[in-house]
């Protein structure tokens, strides 16, 4: 991965110091230059797999920090990942639980439904209640390489730093060192799924259904089967007829449940952990959102949410001096990182914000945000996040 990666660097360093005729042409080559060390990236961490997929799955998301050429080159490792081999699986299940599969299940399906970077899943029949379920298990190689894994992903983001110290993306790998150890112990992931299970349903007409566990080890989770399909699967849900506004609408309440909430937050809400299926007989709405992957839970202090969301009602109200002080509140924001602060959470001007968030992006102000990005906002914004006092890894 070093290896690539020195292979990208002098591409940027000749686009980044080249001089074109115009402005229009160093953009060109700026976004060709993105997307070739994208390209290169995207088939060292797929040829790499293990945690490095899930590194990919984190920049996929970061589409408000980095360019569009690597966040959407990335979009394929939310569904496409290794698979570990059913011989590998079956001597994982004698290791850990002393018995082989044949104890446990009736029949276990040899080639995996799902493949993801930590774990692969495969159907089932329960051996004593004959229940269809899907059995999640972590890919045996980790326990060897992850360890060694981490500290190529720590080298690789020091050595980003040291050539491009404007792009200091180290929290990126100690966010991964701190998260992992909880991704990988599938005991917790049954233990907060249930939790956020029997939280949303005691919300009536909430669609969000939760698998239920039937047991779990470290590297072992059996769940109830419930399929579905991605929730941007436009075709699908055009087809059962269900409303995409509400469908919004839902994804929103839900999140903002753990968000405002009195409930822990689901931390890899990503498209390849989130589906959706045709329900004629819900509640309130046509359709169930399916939650998976509950590996990585974090439970927000109280008088934070509290201030979070009085940091948005002062956005709302365009009240600047309520924004200032819960920015404070919330992430350690200066009065002189403000303005940087209240564009990036809002995608608008400053100014707009102080006056309306709502009111309409005026041509001008598109023209000002893209200028400011050209003109190093998006390295401000890096500088921002490694701050110590509102980094990434500060919400615990």
């Amino acid at each position: 991965m070093a290896t690539r990666q020195r292979l990208s660097l002098p591409s940027y360093r000749v686009t980044l110091k080249a001089n074109p005729a115009d402005d229009d042409d160093h953009g060109r080559d700026l976004k060709a230059c993105h997307q070739r060390c994208a390209d290169r990236t995207l088939r060292v961490l797929e040829k790499n797999g293990s945690i490095f997929i899930k590194l990919g799955q984190h920049l996929s998301s970061m589409n408000y920090l980095l360019p569009l050429e690597w966040t959407r080159t990335f979009i394929p490792l939310q569904d496409k990942c290794p698979v570990s081999s059913y011989g590998a699986i079956e001597e994982m299940f004698l290791e850990d639980t002393g018995a082989p599969i044949a104890s446990y299940f009736d029949d276990f399906d040899h080639d995996p439904i799902g493949a993801a970077s930590l774990a692969q899943v495969h159907l089932a029949t329960m051996k004593d209640t004959g229940a269809r379920v899907a059995v999640k298990v972590q890919h045996p190689a980790l326990k060897e390489w992850v360890p060694l894994d981490l500290a190529l992903t720590r080298f690789t983001f020091a050595a980003l730093k040291y050539f491009f110290p404007e792009y200091d993306l180290e929290w990126l790998s100690n966010e991964m060192a701190y998260s992992l150890p909880q991704e990988l112990d599938f005991a917790l992931e049954g233990r907060n799924a249930l939790v956020t299970k029997r939280h949303f349903n005691q919300i009536k007409g909430c669609p969000l259904v939760v698998p239920d566990v039937h047991w779990g080890q470290k590297r072992i989770l059996v769940m109830d089967y419930i399929a579905g399909h991605r929730i941007d699967d436009l075709k699908y849900l055009d087809s059962n007829k269900i409303d995409r506004d509400e469908v919004s609408a839902a994804l929103a309440h839900i999140f903002n449940e753990m968000i405002f909430g009195d409930t822990p937050l689901h931390c890899d809400p990503h498209g390849g952990n989130i589906a959706i299926r045709y329900n004629q007989s819900g509640q309130t709405h046509n359709f169930d959102i399916v939650l998976y992957d509950h590996g990585l839970y974090r439970q927000i202090p109280v008088k934070m949410r509290r201030d979070y969301a009085k940091l948005w009602l002062a956005v709302i109200d365009a009240d600047e001096r309520g924004m200032r002080k819960y920015a404070r509140e919330v992430a350690g924001i200066s009065d002189e990182q403000f303005p940087l602060f209240a564009s990036a959470i809002t995608g608008r001007d400053y100014r707009a914000v102080t006056k309306s968030v709502v009111s309409t992006r005026s041509d001008e102000e598109k023209e000002i945000i893209s200028g400011a990005m050209g003109e190093g906002m998006l390295q401000q914004l890096v500088q921002l996040l490694v701050s110590p006092a509102h980094g990434p890894a500060a919400v615990d």
